[in-house]
């Protein structure tokens, strides 16, 4: 029974920015688990290369490159998705991203580029998504926000407001959508450092912060369980939730 619950044979997920990092392992991932994918990024060479990996798992996938920041895009994307599976159970918008600008130096362009990466694009691929998932009365929406949603950071005042707004995005839709079956939650993860950095002192700064947190720095594959777990039937009485994935980075 258990096993049924976790299963996500039959379904199809869609996955932003999977073509590395935290999207490229929730997308293998789902895949482990049983789901056909829709690999979606800006870079195709990327994300062919998870199709690839999909595949090895015996499970489909439909790779399309997407600009999740403009609407034609989008739903272009997810029509296609949907011709190619005839549904989309799973929406996980993950693609994100920062520029490290002080306020003082920030242009327009700074701010809106942050805010339209990390919110507009999850609010375009949810609504898309959504009206599909409605007519079903079906579906698991999950947001990655980050830990610095909760918190201020340096130089990075625009995703910090960004990923506390997705924070907020996840419960509002998670009301707005209950009558429909579609449950709403988010992740939000930690550091995941890179196992390799560029020099001496990327690797000490790499090596300072993963001192502070109570279980040290997260691999990217730590981040797949949970959200195969939120995607799952299992996860059926669950929604506007944030989960901190941070190994208690917060805590002290």
């Amino acid at each position: 029974m258990i096993s049924q619950l976790l299963s996500l044979e039959g379904k199809t997920a869609l996955v932003t920015g999977s073509g590395r990092g935290l999207g490229r392992a929730m997308a293998l991932a789902m895949a482990e688990a049983g789901a056909d994918l829709v690999i979606t990024a800006r870079t195709r060479g990327e994300i062919e290369s998870v199709g690839h990996e999909v595949e090895n798992y015996g499970r489909r996938a439909f790779v399309i490159p997407c600009d999740v920041t403009r609407t034609d895009n989008v739903e272009q994307m997810v029509a296609n998705g949907i011709e190619a599976f005839g549904k989309i159970d799973i929406l996980v918008n993950n693609a994100g991203g920062g520029r490290q600008r002080s306020v003082l130096e920030m242009t327009d362009d700074d701010w809106h580029w942050g805010i339209n990466l990390n919110l507009t694009s999850t609010f375009i691929c949810a609504r898309a998504v959504g009206r599909h998932m409605a007519k079903r009365k079906y579906g698991k929406v999950i947001n990655i926000a980050s830990g610095w949603g909760y918190r201020g950071r340096r130089n990075s005042t625009a995703y910090c407001a960004s990923k506390a707004a997705v924070i907020n995005f996840t419960r509002a839709l998670a009301v707005e959508w209950s009558e429909y079956q579609i449950q709403v939650n988010c992740i939000a993860p930690g550091y995941f450092p890179l196992k390799t950095p560029q020099d001496e002192r990327e690797a000490y700064e790499r090596d300072v912060r993963i001192s502070r947190i109570p279980l040290g720095g997260g691999d990217a594959e730590d981040i797949g369980p949970l959200a195969v777990f939120l995607a799952s039937d299992g996860a059926s009485y669950l929604t506007g939730q944030t989960i901190l994935l941070d190994g208690g980075a917060l805590l002290p």
